[in-house]
Formats: structure tokens, C-alpha cells, sequence
């Protein structure tokens, strides 16, 4: 090097040392923007998949197994083609208008921003929820998916061996568009843990009163970008609300406005195979750790406790489920052990990430001797034809869970507590829990999807009925919906 050279050493140093100051700023910034974890973006794809693997094969062979032999074919073809059908809706504007803002009507459902997914791409992400930590955007789509396909999935139970196929898609489409996605905005529809953050920190960093006044303001907006059910304060870990009571009112008001089966509370009208209802309900139990684990979005402590709630509720509910029923009718039966199995599955989904194991174990008994009376007592008085049990074990069932939540989230009963991310920004610290507060929050949650589903459901069957005629003819229903609808057989010779 030339001895001149050295003369430029210390303007040369002094010059590097200005640019990295003035490029610190942006490093930082930088710095702060959150990358999806590796882990948790694979535990989420695995968790998508066991949510599918719930619905097909999982709950198509569950009912399969629970309707007559010349019916179970088009069991098959319901559960199959509803995940068809709903997928292609999903995309169209589905996760649109249930996870984007939607203006005027943002407490309602959300708005169509991101129609035919617009805007999303391989490096797009969503918040999750805990400060920091995002998953890409198409993992959460597809998670979200799944929930949407068996929603409209579960119902067909209600009215089994008596809809035609064609007035079945038609009522899944729109119910799925009027009722599940404007339910699903209203329950999980947020800001996000970050933006929260955020604006709570401009909060406590203003200094005069009209600089705290309009920062205060900006954090009261943020926290009012929720769905109604979510601003109320309801807690729904897994799909209480938005899938279990949803579809279980959905299912009731089919099975009334369809009427019976022919034959029904006449003549016996029995499972054709149990053996393939026992391997449904496995493989539900298996797929449920994806629908509720799956749910904390991380691969974390959180995701760790709902799958440990879930082994636990589902077994409490199927023991409590065949002890009462040995109780009353001194015979304990594989059909009753599977109700109970999904009796409790249903109970601790909204409660998943948030009871302790053992309030998780009382609230799955509890849901396991209440399902049970709702599907024989209170089924046999009010003489309503809920083909396969989806009212008495969903929707009851997803009362008595979203209900239940509002108390084993009680951190003195060794739940989690609620938390409030405001409270000292970009940690997720846990407020004060107020149990009357929280059950009555949960209360209106329900209420809210009971009316929903109800008033919805009813007037969609309406218009189905109305334009297309819902229920197959006596001569079809009396041959099997496999042969009338679909011109096929489920097994060569049929019982």
C-alpha cells in the first residue's frame, strides 16, 4: 500500500462509523420484523392435515357406521363432497370474510379483501398469540380450512337417510356463507397480539394530555377491530361456538323441518356397523389433537396443555358416559363409549388451552352425563328425529364447554386466566379474573350462535326447500339413499 494511503485511514474509519449509525435505525426495524419459527409452521401443516383426517375418513366412516346398510354410501358421498365444496368457497372469499375487517359491519363479518386470496403469498404472515411470533400465511389458511369443511360436515347427522344430495350442497353452500363464516369473523376475528402491543406502548409513552387522548383512542380502535363475540370478552379456544353449537343447532333445525324417517320410533332403526363407527370415532380422538392443539398456533407450552386436555376430558366423558348408562340399564355398550368419546371431545375444545388438567377432567364427565340424558331422556320426550345424535352431543355438548370455559379458565382452579395484552405491552401478562364477568361473557357468546344458526339455518332450509325440495321421496327413502341417489351399493348383499 502506498504510505499516502494511510493518511485516508482515519477518515476512512471515521466515514464507516457515521454509516453504520445512520443505517442502525433501519438494521433495528429490521431486526424487529418476526419470521415464521420453522418448528411451529411444521407442527401447523401437521395439524391441518389431522384436522382433515377428522372429517375424511374420520367422520364419514363415524356416520357411515351409525346409518342403515343401504344409507351408508351416501353418508360417504355427504361428508366427502361437503370438504369438496367448502374448500373451493374457503378460497373464493371464505377466509376473507371471516378473517379480514369489515368496515361498517366489522362486528358482523369481515369484508372481501382478500377474495380469491388477493394479496397472500408464500411470505405473507399472521399474528398468533404471543408477541413476536407469526406462521405464514397460507398455514393458517389451510388450518382455518379444515374447521370450515367439518362444520357443515357434522350437520348432515342431524337429517341422515332423508335429503336429497342436490338440496345438500345447496344448503352447505349457503349456509357456510351466511352462517359459519359471519360466526367465525364474530368469535376469532382480531387485531392481533402485536398491534395491540403497539398501540399500548405509544400510549404509555405519550407525555401531555392530548398526545395520552389520542393515543388512548388509537389502542380503543385497535381492540374494537375484534368480532362482536371477541370485543364481548368470549373465550373460544377451538371451535365451542363456532363449530360445535353452530353445527348443532344447524342439525336440529333440519331434523324438525325435514320430519322423521319413515319407520321411526315404529320399527328398529339400528347402526349397520359399529365396527366402522368405533374406527370413526378413533380416528376423530387422533385428528382432535390437530382441531385443538393445533389451535395454540405455536408448537409450545400451549399446545402442550390442550393436548394433554384433550386425552383427558374425552376419557372422563366416555368412562362417565357408560358408567351412567350401566347405571340405568345394567349394560354398558360400545355405541354409548364412542358417544361419550366425542361427547368430550366436543365439551373441552373452547376450553382447550385455557383449563387445567383437572378442570378439564370435570368439565368432559360433566358433558359425558349430560349429552347422554339430552340423547335418550330429553330426544325420546320431545320426539324429534336428530338422525345421529349432532344436537344432543354438539351442540349440547358445545354448551356445556363454552359455558364451562368461563369457569376452568379461572387461574385458582388451575386454569390459565385471560389474557391482556395491554397490560404491559409485549407481554402476554395475565389480568385479574372476574368469574362473573367471564361465564356471563360466555353466555352471550352462546346465545349469539344459538340465534344465528337458528334464525340462518331455518331460513335456508326454507329457500332450499322452496326451490329444489329437500326430502327424497317416500319410495326413495324406503330403497336407500345409495340406489336412489347415488345408483350404488355400499356392500354386495345388504341387512
Amino acid at each position: 500500500m502506498p504510505r499516502f494511503a494511510f493518511r485516508f485511514l482515519p477518515a476512512a474509519a471515521l466515514g464507516a462509523v457515521l454509516l453504520a449509525m445512520s443505517l442502525e435505525p433501519a438494521l433495528a426495524q429490521a431486526a424487529k420484523t418476526p419470521t415464521p419459527n420453522k418448528g411451529d409452521t411444521a407442527w401447523m401443516l401437521a395439524s391441518s392435515a389431522l384436522v382433515l383426517l377428522m372429517t375424511i375418513p374420520g367422520l364419514a366412516l363415524f356416520y357411515a357406521g351409525l346409518v342403515r346398510a343401504k344409507n351408508a354410501v351416501s353418508m360417504l358421498m355427504q361428508v366427502f363432497a361437503t370438504v369438496c365444496l367448502v374448500a373451493i368457497l374457503w378460497v373464493l372469499y371464505g377466509y376473507s370474510l371471516a378473517f379480514t375487517g369489515g368496515g361498517a359491519a366489522n362486528d358482523f363479518v369481515g369484508g372481501l379483501s382478500k377474495a380469491f386470496l388477493m394479496g397472500v403469498t408464500p411470505d405473507s404472515t399472521v399474528a398468533t398469540f404471543s408477541n413476536g411470533v407469526v406462521i405464514p400465511e397460507y398455514v393458517y389458511i389451510c388450518f382455518q380450512l379444515t374447521f370450515a369443511c367439518i362444520t357443515p360436515a357434522l350437520i348432515v347427522g342431524g337429517f341422515a337417510e332423508r335429503m336429497k344430495f342436490s338440496a345438500l350442497l345447496l344448503f352447505v353452500g349457503l349456509w357456510v356463507t351466511f352462517v359459519y363464516f359471519p360466526v367465525a369473523h364474530m368469535v376469532w376475528y382480531w387485531a392481533g397480539p402485536d398491534a395491540i402491543a403497539e398501540a399500548a406502548t405509544k400510549l404509555a409513552q405519550a407525555s401531555d394530555g392530548a398526545a395520552k387522548d389520542a393515543a388512548q383512542k388509537a389502542l380503543e380502535a385497535v381492540q374494537g377491530d375484534a368480532g362482536l363475540a371477541f370485543k364481548w370478552g368470549a373465550i373460544d379456544f377451538a371451535g365451542g361456538t363456532v363449530v360445535h353449537i353452530n353445527s348443532g343447532i344447524a342439525a336440529l333445525v333440519g331434523a324438525i323441518l325435514l320430519g322423521k324417517r319413515l319407520g321411526y320410533r315404529d320399527e328398529p332403526i339400528n347402526p349397520h356397523s359399529l365396527t366402522y363407527t368405533c374406527i370413526g370415532a378413533a380416528l376423530l380422538w387422533v385428528g382432535w389433537f390437530g382441531f385443538n392443539a393445533g389451535s395454540a398456533l405455536e408448537a409450545g407450552g400451549s399446545a402442550a396443555l390442550a393436548m394433554t386436555n384433550t386425552f383427558l376430558a374425552t376419557a372422563a366423558a366416555g368412562l362417565a358416559w357408560i358408567v351412567f348408562e350401566f347405571i340405568f340399564r345394567w349394560k354398558v355398550s360400545l355405541l354409548g363409549l364412542c358417544s361419550g368419546v366425542v361427547a368430550g371431545l366436543v365439551a373441552v375444545t373452547p376450553a382447550a388451552g385455557f383449563a387445567g388438567p383437572i378442570g378439564a377432567v370435570m368439565l368432559g364427565a360433566t358433558a359425558g352425563v349430560i349429552c347422554l340424558f339430552f340423547c335418550t331422556v330429553i330426544k325420546w320426550l320431545l320426539r324429534y328425529d336428530d338422525s345421529l345424535d349432532v344436537f344432543g352431543i354438539h351442540a349440547v355438548g358445545g354448551i356445556v364447554g363454552a359455558i364451562g370455559t368461563g369457569f376452568v379458565v379461572n387461574p385458582a382452579w388451575g386454569g390459565t386466566g385471560i389474557v391482556d395484552y395491554a397490560l404491559k405491552p409485549g407481554t402476554a401478562a395475565v389480568a385479574d379474573f372476574v368469574l362473573n364477568t367471564q361465564v356471563m361473557s360466555q353466555l352471550w357468546a352462546v346465545g349469539l350462535t344459538v340465534v344465528w344458526s337458528g334464525v340462518g339455518s331455518l331460513v335456508i332450509f326454507t329457500i332450499v326447500n322452496v326451490l329444489i325440495g329437500a326430502r327424497v321421496s317416500p319410495e326413495a327413502e324406503q330403497a336407500g339413499l345409495d340406489a336412489s341417489q347415488h345408483g350404488e351399493r355400499a356392500y354386495a348383499y345388504e341387512h
